[in-house]
Parts: C-alpha cells; sequence; structure tokens
C-alpha cells in the first residue's frame, strides 16, 4: 500500500527539498520537473550516450559480435563512474551475467516416403524439414496420421513415430507443441500448397537466436497436400483426410515409413546480460529494476545492395540504455535509497526477450522480492508533453501510486487500449509472467498517431540513426521515472500489498 506523509529522518528530508527545489525551478512547482537549464543538461548527456551506443563503431550491437563487447564495456564502464557496484551477486563475473545462446539457420532437407520397396523422395517446392541442430535424421519411422488431433491422442503412440497432422492456420503451433512433448520422431504437418511450402521457407529459414537450454531437437516437416496424395495414393489421402473430420476420429497408423533429415549451421556462443546496484540503506527491505535491452540486429541487416547495411537502433534501443543510464545517475546522487536499486541492460531482446528470460531463470536476487521493475524502451520519439503510454495497467499492484504520481505532475494517461497491444513484446512481459510487478511507462507507445510512423519506417531498419532522435517525451519519461523509482525505493512511502 502507499504510505503519504510519513515522518522522516534527515537524509530523506535533504534529498526531498532537493527535488521540490528543482520543481520549483521549473515555474510552477509540479512535480516530476526541472528547469530548462537541467533539460538542456539532460538531454545533452542523453545524446551524447545514444550517440556512441548508435555509432557505426558499434556495429549495430548483434549480440555475439564485437560490437556486443563494445557496447557491454561501455554500458559497465558507465555504470561505474555512476557510483553502481555490480549487481551479479556473483564475485566470479561481475558486472556481467552470462547467456549462454545458440545462433542456427536452415541448411538443407529431406523427406523421403517408402511404401515397401518404393521410395518416393519429395520435391523441394513441395516439403521442406528444420531442425536447430546440426544434423537431425529419423530413417524409414513408422508413421501415424492424427489428423487434428493432439491432446487426445495417447504418449505411448506417439513416441517414436512421424505424425502426420493437418495445418490449420493459427492452431497448428499450438497443436505441435502438444504433440512434441510426447517425443515422436518428427511431425510433418500437411499445408495447402507450394505458395504455403514457400511461406514456411520464409518463416522457419531464417536465422534464428535462442536460450541454449531451449535448443533442444525437434524435426519439424512440411508438406503439401498434393505431395500426400501422390505417396500415399489419392484415394487413401482423401479417406483420410476425411475421417480426420469425424468426431470420433482416432489416429491411424500408415503402412508406410518415412525419412526425414535436416541440417542446419550453428553456433553456440555465450553473450551477456550487464547488471549494476545502487545498495539500499535498509537490508532485507526489497529491490527495485530498471532494464532495457541493449541489443539490435547489427551490421547486415538491410538489403544486400544497399550503402548502408548497419541497423544502429538509435531509438531502439540506444535510446532506452541512455535514459536507464541518466536515470541511474540521478538516483545515486539523491541516494542512497532505502532499497536495493538494481539496474540490468539485456541482451538478445530482438530474438525473443532471451536476456529477460534469462535473468528470471537466474536472477541475482530472488524474483519474489523485486517490488517494482521499470522497462525504457524504444523511448524517443514523443515530443514533450505527450500523453503516457502504460504497458501493465492493471496488471501490478503499482497503479495507484503510478497514477498518483502521473496525477501530481499533471501527465496525462495516453491510449490504454493501445498501449496494452504491447505488453507481450518487451522485456517486461518476461518478469511479469514470473510473478515481478512490471511495466513500462512512455511517451513514445502513449498513442498510435505518435508510434506508427516509427513502426511502419525506421523500426527495425537502417533508417533507424541519430538524426531521427526527438528527446522531449524521452525527457519527460525520465523525469517521472524519478519520482516514481524514488517512492518505491523508499519503505515509508510505498510498501507492497500484503507488507504492512
Amino acid at each position: 500500500m502507499i504510505r503519504m506523509g510519513a515522518k522522516r529522518g534527515p537524509r530523506v528530508g535533504i534529498a526531498l527539498a532537493a527535488l521540490l527545489a528543482l520543481g520549483a525551478c521549473a515555474g510552477g512547482g509540479k512535480l516530476a520537473s526541472v528547469s530548462s537549464d537541467e533539460r538542456s543538461a539532460i538531454e545533452m548527456r542523453l545524446m551524447r550516450d545514444i550517440s556512441i551506443l548508435a555509432s557505426d563503431e558499434f556495429e549495430g550491437r548483434k549480440p555475439g559480435t564485437l560490437g556486443e563487447e563494445k557496447t557491454v564495456a561501455f554500458i559497465t564502464d558507465e555504470m561505474q563512474k555512476a557510483g553502481l557496484v555490480s549487481g551479479t551477486n556473483d564475485p566470479g563475473s561481475a558486472w556481467r551475467a552470462p547467456v549462454k545462446l545458440v545462433r542456427s539457420k536452415p541448411f538443407t532437407s529431406r523427406i523421403e516416403v517408402q511404401s515397401g520397396k518404393r521410395k518416393v523422395e519429395l520435391d523441394a517446392d513441395a516439403a521442406a524439414a528444420f531442425t536447430v541442430r546440426r544434423r537431425e535424421l529419423v530413417e524409414r519411422a513408422p508413421v501415424l496420421f492424427v489428423g487434428k488431433e493432439a491432446e487426445e491422442v495417447a504418449p505411448e503412440d506417439i513416441t517414436g513415430r512421424v505424425l502426420i497432422m493437418l495445418g490449420e492456420p493459427g492452431v497448428s503451433p499450438r497443436r505441435r507443441a502438444t504433440l512434441f512433448e510426447s517425443n515422436p520422431a518428427a511431425i510433418i504437418t500437411v499445408v495447402e500448397d507450394s505458395a504455403a511450402i514457400s511461406r514456411v521457407n520464409r518463416g522457419y529459414g531464417r536465422e534464428r537466436t535462442m536460450l541454449a537450454s531451449e535448443a533442444e531437437g525437434s524435426l519439424t516437416a512440411f508438406a503439401t497436400q498434393a505431395s500426400m496424395s501422390d505417396v500415399l495414393g489419392e484415394k487413401a489421402w482423401n479417406k483420410l483426410v476425411k475421417a480426420a473430420e469425424d468426431k470420433d476420429f482416432t489416429p491411424r497408423e500408415l503402412d508406410q515409413t518415412i525419412t526425414v533429415e535436416a541440417t542446419s549451421e550453428r553456433v553456440e556462443f555465450t553473450s551477456y546480460n550487464v547488471i549494476g546496484k545502487l545498495p539500499g540503506a535498509v537490508p532485507n527491505s526489497g529491490a527495485v529494476l530498471l532494464l532495457g535491452h541493449w541489443d539490435h540486429l547489427g551490421a547486415a541487416c538491410g538489403a544486400e545492395d544497399a550503402e548502408d547495411r548497419i541497423c544502429n537502433g538509435a531509438v531502439d534501443n540506444a535510446s532506452g540504455i541512455a535514459v536507464m543510464l541518466e536515470l541511474t545517475r540521478r538516483l545515486k546522487a539523491m541516494g542512497p535509497h532505502d532499497r536495493d536499486i538494481y539496474v540490468l541492460g539485456t541482451t538478445a531482446e530482438e530474438s525473443g526477450l532471451l536476456g529477460a528470460r534469462a535473468f528470471a531463470e537466474a536472477p541475482p536476487v530472488p524474483l519474489n522480492t523485486i517490488i517494482g521493475a521499470f522497462n525504457f524502451d524504444t523511448v524517443a520519439i514523443a515530443q514533450a508533453g505527450s500523453p503516457v503510454g502504460y504497458i501493465g495497467e492493471g496488471q501490478t499492484p503499482l497503479d495507484p501510486m503510478i497514477l498518483d504520481v502521473m496525477d501530481k505532475a499533471g501527465r496525462d494517461l495516453g491510449d490504454s487500449d493501445y498501449a496494452a497491444r504491447f505488453v507481450r513484446r518487451q522485456d517486461g512481459w518476461a518478469l511479469l509472467g514470473e510473478g515481478v510487478p512490471a511495466v513500462m511507462l512512455s511517451t513514445a507507445f502513449g498513442s498510435e498517431i505518435t508510434l506508427s510512423p516509427y513502426l511502419s519506417g525506421n523500426y527495425h531498419r537502417a533508417g533507424d540513426e541519430l538524426d531521427t532522435i526527438v528527446l522531449g517525451g524521452a525527457i519527460d519519461d525520465l523525469l517521472l521515472h524519478e519520482e516514481i523509482v524514488r517512492r518505491v525505493a523508499d519503505t515509508s512511502l510505498y510498501s507492497p500489498p500484503g507488507d504492512e
């Protein structure tokens, strides 16, 4: 619960007086505001950090590259200059928390169906197989046609067999995941035609980065309806498809055997989350977490014939890291605070929130002691005075306090429905799913009118450069977070529900 007006000691009284003095300098004394001179100084520091992180020298900050090493070194150095200590809580790996990753790109595939002595290899435009391992081979495995079934198929009927399932847009991924839990030799999803195979190749054929702990083998294949009709016989295939629509359908063992082989170019490497800490003054009072992803798409993300192929990611997310570092400096100057404040730069967000997920799997502090987490991502888009997009609104106990600070600061809440679209697309989701109160407050996400031109323009393109940066809204966001984090880090101003 929020506790307002509690009696404070001299240390907090001085910090609060300083905060109010800053507000008074801005004219009107609004909460979370500073003088124009101070805003200019903040803007200069933000622009300096963004210009470094988004420079060609950092090569687009792709994990596993020299650009990563330069990025991690820069963030670590800035944390040390700000007066932080290592937040890994691991003497053997100060500042850097290793994240083991696998980068995999499909290389070759083969699907062969054998009926008696007759063998038929499916054409490349009619079939494709994929693995994240260097090579995966299943030879002459028995075949089970499961149609559109998944949960109702007995595990003992699945294990070791090649499953043939009928594709169903929007449903197939979940069905495959369920079937893979019972360890089939491979799953072949039957899709409509060669155009569908082309779409599969575009989706599955790209390079993927994943956590090493999740890069297990799962031989996934696709084939067209026409190819299945050819190798199984048109009459037999049509009979199977029709049977699959029957409410009493049960999986059918087929007379054929199938060989599936896939290879990939696979690289295993270690990337790093960067973790610093502002130690709190009150032991065992919980922690506050600031986070933002440092990674982007690298030096070869544009068209092969383009003059500039580096995706520098000035907005996404050099700007978020810059705001987080500046906020850290300001919080350090106001401290010490009651609670520990951890500052986390995550890797591989662009590949599926991997760094944040790795942090959640092996946190330096128990997740249930994190009182609030605040993510900074793609912040440099909106003008000063823009409404605030509240990502995670209604999903944490932080709402009353955050909305109270916004009200006292004269900040307007943006389009809540629009902001809600991005809850699963940012690092806070990896924490929110583990019960951590994680939110993202950003003027960039306050309205579709503000964000949409960026998403349809420079987002994940080489055009995301320093000259596109807009810092007015980002500075507003920084000052708003300064007040919110100060409160959450103060045991007399904020306690989580049930901790009274």
